[in-house]
């Protein structure tokens, strides 16, 4: 059987979800709220034009979001825009009335108190969450699931909260945070949504349209063709994908999902197609520890099943491959520090693109000399031993055992 997998839906007509909520004016809220922050600065969209003449494609772009806010992963977008409206909410204003020296006002803290914010991650989010209760002068819990890099949990740390790395899996770890949220009074900022839990998993959303907006200016007009978006729960592909199809509308670019083989949860719920959400269970032993849920966002789902062209699954040697292509360019393309989940969508597609087997899913894919791919490089090397292991070591090859 084959490592890698592909679903295909067909472009809906008639009624499909609204989009107000991830489109133009919405994306440009949240940038206005990230910039409002001291350290905001718009992160590099680099065009890799020698490999594109190398896989013989029009154009590759890559939005580097290793660069974002010093943290060397994209999740703050997505839980300090979540934060940053919980507050408006409890002070009853408008986030667009918050921006960041009046969320951290003297005013602002009298009237709101102390803060417990809590949630589970691999590291990126968690992070993100930490940092930005940090910078609010509010508190943070973050739980981790087994197998975690260290390196995640002390930068996590490092931001004052108080982190730990549990023995459940990621979803156990949502369940576990959830928990102490409802005893202790936080509140839980988590990207997974289930019924009863969405105003924040879509506020976070919202913020990750921060990236997807600056790369649609950065293009300056150059509609991508292709979109490739990793998925873990889906909350990022989904707001990515929100984004672009509200800005295109029926004209939007070719979508594909990209998951671990271990963790394919959206992939697995697209190929039921049966109205029902289809978690995946178990260890989900992949290197890519950001991608690595179990259980898709229903907020997300709802998005990616009317907008979404295909959902790929596949091994994991491929984001190993992705992660040593972008970092050893070739003459005249920028060097791409890239992590595991990083790499997820550009490592499918170099290895679509190079290896002859698989010419049977770039036809499927519709790409060809004529194709302009954007990705988003959503993590740098957050786990710098592991990054050095596949990078330096060579570990997760085409050869390898997945």
């Amino acid at each position: 059987m084959s490592q890698f997998e592909l679903v295909q839906y067909k472009r809906k007509k008639g009624t499909k979800k609204n989009l107000d909520h991830l489109g133009l004016n919405a994306a440009k809220k949240a940038q206005k709220f990230h910039s409002s922050f001291d350290m905001y600065k718009e992160t590099p969209l680099v065009s890799l034009s020698s490999l594109s003449k190398e896989l013989n494609v029009k154009n590759i772009y890559v939005k580097d979001e290793s660069y974002r806010f010093g943290l060397n992963a994209f999740k703050v977008l997505g839980g300090s825009f979540a934060i940053g409206n919980y507050i408006a909410e409890k002070l009853g204003r408008d986030i667009e009335e918050l921006p960041y020296h009046t969320m951290i006002s003297k005013e602002v803290k009298e009237k709101l108190g102390d803060i417990t914010f809590i949630s589970a991650t691999d590291g990126n989010h968690g992070r993100g969450v930490a940092w930005t209760a940090n910078q609010l002068k509010q508190k943070s819990v973050i739980l981790m699931p087994a197998g975690s890099a260290e390196e995640r949990l002390y930068n996590i740390q490092s931001e004052g909260a108080k982190a730990s790395i549990t023995d459940l899996n990621y979803d156990e770890a949502v369940r576990l945070a959830n928990r102490y949220a409802e005893e202790n009074g936080w509140v839980l900022v988590q990207d997974t949504a289930w019924e009863g839990y969405e105003a924040i998993p879509t506020w976070i959303m919202q913020g990750y349209t921060t990236l997807a907006y600056e790369a649609y200016l950065q293009l300056q007009g150059v509609k991508p063709t292709h979109i490739f978006l990793q998925a873990g729960v889906g909350s990022f592909a989904g707001a990515v994908q929100g984004f672009f199809a509200s800005v295109y509308g029926d004209d939007r670019p070719v979508t594909t999902i990209v998951e671990p083989n271990a963790a394919a949860c959206i992939f697995q719920t697209a190929k039921a197609e049966d109205g029902k959400i289809h978690p995946v269970t178990g260890n989900m032993n992949t290197i890519m520890a950001g991608l690595a849920c179990g259980e898709p966002a229903t907020v997300a789902w709802e998005v990616l099943k009317d907008y979404s062209d295909n959902f790929v699954s596949c091994p994991d040697y491929t984001a190993a491959q992705g992660m040593r292509i972008l970092g050893n360019p070739l003459a005249g393309d920028e060097k791409i520090v890239a992590g595991e989940s990083g790499a997820a969508g550009f490592g499918l597609v170099s290895e679509v693109l190079r290896n002859p087997e698989l010419d049977w899913l770039k036809k499927a894919l519709g790409i060809d000399e004529n194709s302009v791919l954007l990705f988003f490089n959503s993590e740098g090397d957050t786990d710098r031993d592991n990054y050095r292991r596949i990078v330096w070591d060579g570990f997760y090859k085409r050869t390898d055992m997945d």
